[in-house]
Order: C-alpha cells, then sequence, then structure tokens
C-alpha cells in the first residue's frame, strides 16, 4: 500500500500557500525531504552558564568532613539573619504586606522598573540635598543581586574589566565573568579596619575599567568607611573617571561608635549607581526587593544608562508586586527602636566575640563596626598541621561542630567569617569551642618557645 499522503499545492500561477507532506512513520520515503541541520540530539550548556562559577559554593561543595556527632551544630557562616528566628522583622513590615495582599491590588504586572509611587517612595526616603532623587532615579530590583547584576550588565561589555575588593563579596566575580568581563582584585588592608589600598587600586586601571565596586558597610569585613576615606576613594574614580557601583545593601546598619556615609552624598563630580535593598535592614531577605538609585549630577550616563538599565529590567519584568505594594508602609511605619534595637543586639555580639577570639592565642580578629560579619585571621605558623584556612575551618567543623567560612571563599587567605546574628548563648558557646579547638592545635612556632612559655 503506498504510504499515507497529504499533498496541498497552490493553484495557477499563484505561490505556494501551503505544501505538506506527511507519511506514517516506517512506510515509504518522504516526498520533498526537509533540508537543513543533520537530524541528531546535540545539547550543549551555553557559553554563560559555563563561564559561571561561584567560589563559595565550589570551597563549601567541596568539603567533605562532618560534624562531631557528639557536639551540636552552630552555623556562623550563613549570611541570614532570619536562620535562628531570633531576629524577626517589625510588626509594622509583617502588616504592611498583609495589607498589600488583602488590598487585591498588587496580584497583576508591574512595570518592569516597579510601580511609579513605590520607587517616588523610595525617592523620596533616600533624597537628601546632598544627593538629591527622583523617581526617575530609581529601578527597582529582585532583590539587591539583581541590582548588582544590572548595574555590571550596563557598566560594562565582555572584554572589559571590573575594579572588586579583596577580601570581598563573591557574587561580583560570578557575575561578571558569566558575562565575559574580567575582574581586578583591590587589597583591603586589616591592619587599617579594611580601608582600601588605594595606591594598588589606582594601579589597576586601564583602558578598559568599566566600574569601580566599593562595597560599604562591607560584607565579609563588617568595615564601616569614614568620611575621610571615602573622599579619597572619590578622589580616584575623578582622575581616573571611573564609575562607581557602590553596593550598599549594609547602609545605615552601624553600630554607635560609627556613622554611615552614602556615597553618592559627597561628590556631585562622579556618576555613581548605588544598590540597595530590604533584605538585611529590615531582615526579610526571602522578600527579593532591592533597588538601583542613579546619581548622576553632571548628567555623564545620560540617557543611555538610564534606557539600559530600563531595558535590562525588562528580561524578568520586575519584583513582586506584593512587596511593592507594601514598601510604602515599610518606610513611613516602621519604628526607630527597630532598628535600633537590631543594631543593639549585633554590637553587643560582634564585642562579645572580638573579646573572646582576641583572648585566644594565634587568632587576630579585626573589629567591625557594622554590618552582620567580623573577620578573624589565622597565624598559621602556630598550626602547622594545616595547610590553609579551608583546612583550619574543615576541622573546626569535624571536632567542634561549628562552621565559620575561611576567607578563601572571599578571594582572600589565612581568614575565617564570623555572622554575628546568632543567639548570644550560642554565640558564646561557638567562642568556646573555637577557643577549646585552637588550644588544641597550636603549637609554638620556630624561635618563639621561650615567648610561648611566658
Amino acid at each position: 500500500m503506498d504510504p499515507y499522503v497529504i499533498q496541498m499545492h497552490g493553484h495557477g500561477n499563484l505561490p505556494s500557500v501551503l505544501d505538506v507532506h506527511v507519511s506514517v512513520p516506517g512506510r515509504g520515503p518522504v516526498p520533498g525531504k526537509m533540508k537543513g541541520r543533520k537530524a541528531r540530539w546535540s545539547v550543549r550548556s551555553s557559553d554563560m552558564s559555563n563561564k559561571t562559577f561561584n567560589p563559595l559554593r565550589a570551597i563549601v561543595d567541596s568539603v567533605k568532613v562532618k560534624p562531631n556527632p557528639d557536639k551540636t551544630t552552630i552555623s556562623l557562616s550563613i549570611g541570614d539573619p532570619t536562620v535562628f528566628g531570633n531576629l524577626p522583622t517589625d510588626p509594622e513590615v509583617t502588616q504592611a504586606l498583609k495589607d498589600a495582599l488583602d488590598s487585591g491590588k498588587y496580584n497583576g504586572y508591574a512595570p518592569s522598573i516597579g510601580y511609579l509611587s513605590t520607587r517616588e517612595e523610595v525617592a523620596s526616603y533616600y533624597h537628601c540635598p546632598e544627593a538629591p532623587l527622583e523617581a526617575k532615579d530609581v529601578i527597582l530590583t529582585s532583590g539587591c543581586s539583581q541590582a548588582i547584576e544590572l548595574c555590571l550588565a550596563v557598566l560594562a561589555n565582555p572584554g572589559q574589566n571590573i575594579l572588586v575588593p579583596r577580601p570581598g563579596f563573591f557574587l561580583y566575580r560570578t557575575l561578571a565573568e558569566s558575562m565575559g568581563i574580567e575582574v581586578k582584585l583591590y587589597n583591603l588592608l586589616p591592619e587599617k579596619s579594611w580601608e582600601i589600598d588605594l595606591k594598588h587600586l589606582e594601579s589597576l586601571i586601564d583602558e578598559k575599567t568599566a566600574c569601580l565596586v566599593v562595597n560599604n558597610p562591607s560584607n565579609p569585613c563588617g568595615s564601616v568607611y569614614s568620611r575621610n576615606h571615602l573622599q579619597k576613594i572619590l578622589a580616584v574614580a575623578t582622575r581616573q573617571c571611573v564609575p562607581i557601583l557602590a553596593d550598599e545593601i549594609y547602609g545605615n546598619m552601624v553600630f554607635s561608635d560609627s556613622k554611615f556615609e552614602p556615597l553618592a552624598t559627597l561628590s556631585s563630580n562622579v556618576p555613581i549607581l548605588s544598590c540597595g535593598g530590604l533584605s538585611k535592614r529590615w531582615l526579610v531577605p526571602g522578600w527579593r526587593l532591592g533597588w538601583i538609585l542613579i546619581h548622576d549630577r553632571r548628567d555623564i550616563f545620560g540617557n543611555e544608562i538610564r534606557d539600559g538599565l530600563v531595558k535590562l529590567s525588562q528580561r524578568i519584568l520586575g519584583p513582586c508586586t506584593l512587596v511593592q505594594g507594601a514598601l510604602k508602609s515599610i518606610l513611613r511605619r516602621t519604628p526607630q527602636e527597630f532598628y535600633h534595637n537590631t543594631l543593639r543586639f549585633l554590637k553587643t555580639n560582634a564585642d562579645l566575640c572580638y573579646g573572646a577570639l582576641a583572648a585566644i592565642p594565634g587568632l587576630r580578629p579585626i573589629r567591625p563596626c557594622g554590618a552582620m560579619y567580623l573577620m578573624v585571621g589565622i597565624e598559621m605558623e602556630h598550626f602547622p598541621e594545616f595547610e590553609n584556612d579551608v583546612e583550619f575551618t574543615e576541622r573546626l567543623v569535624a571536632e567542634q561542630s561549628v562552621h565559620c567560612l575561611p576567607a578563601s571563599c572571599f578571594e582572600y587567605s589565612n581568614f575565617f567569617r564570623v555572622v554575628i546574628t546568632v543567639p548570644e548563648v550560642m554565640m558564646l558557646e561557638a567562642c568556646s569551642r573555637i577557643q577549646e579547638f585552637c588550644e588544641q592545635h597550636y603549637q609554638c612556632a620556630e624561635g618563639t618557645q621561650e615567648e610561648c612559655d611566658k
């Protein structure tokens, strides 16, 4: 029997409208065999996915040691203030989201850069005479991480480079390299409370430098830069005509003896994209609402950067509309007492942790001034059985069930990061275990036995 064929052709001199050949498989050749690529499976991951590398996950996922089964696990490694339940957001914040949900007004799509009314609220909240803002200067994003991604994507092309702090938040490298952007690491100085090594920073700038990333207050360092130091950073950017991406997600999360200075308030010359969000200060990282504040008083960015950010935001059609609907109440009704109580807790824990670890031979903690972290130096010469900070922290898990992130996750060596958001009793217990661990493994360095005996 002939194969089952449907043939439809044009008529007369008219072009063919439809010319289809259908055959039952296994019952003869198909007339008019299709031409094109060879019919075989060949599915490969994209260049972007292959270039995406998360140094934190690479290190953490390679750790095979198991915690000591005789000791409960204490995690000082996760930068999520909600993990232990001791730092809830304010009831006003929760109520604002409930009200937005109950209103039924925020179930549909919003403009990709966010509702105009919400952007007006953000602009009003951060506006000041030194750094004025309007709604057109605000782009809402899905968390601060997307804000950073959009800023890098709009400022840099493949083959260009960005300047990133070392130690610094790993996401800058992960995002940049996935886009084919080179990352150059500038040094922070632990002996100067993690200030930027300005000479080293400036030496890295070349004709392909697209932007400078400044993270203040800092993750992982917990440092807060003085006005004077920020002005010196801005002077470098002015001389070299390099725009700044200011990661200020921990803005205003500073302890009582420090002050947060938004970078854009200190310069009218340098164009700055400032990134922030709800996650840290309001203790709701899972709500995924961030923002970009465009500071460009000399019109250096012009329309091109603004238009570029709008176009890039259209890739995912904006952040959660419910949280956008709640933002007005969150910004206006969250009581100052909530912010003060959060900071008081963090400072108490930071002081407790710093004091306990500073008394342990072989460790050199750097006192933090804000954010949710402190960095602890390891005098590796006194722990010769460990090759590096990764091995040190692995053994700390295996023996004491205390998890800290090795600073190798942040492009730095022989330090580890401690998260200070855990309950106080847990922080005390963790510090006690770290002390026991160090005492068991500490050895006097060669030629210093006499000093150790003292």
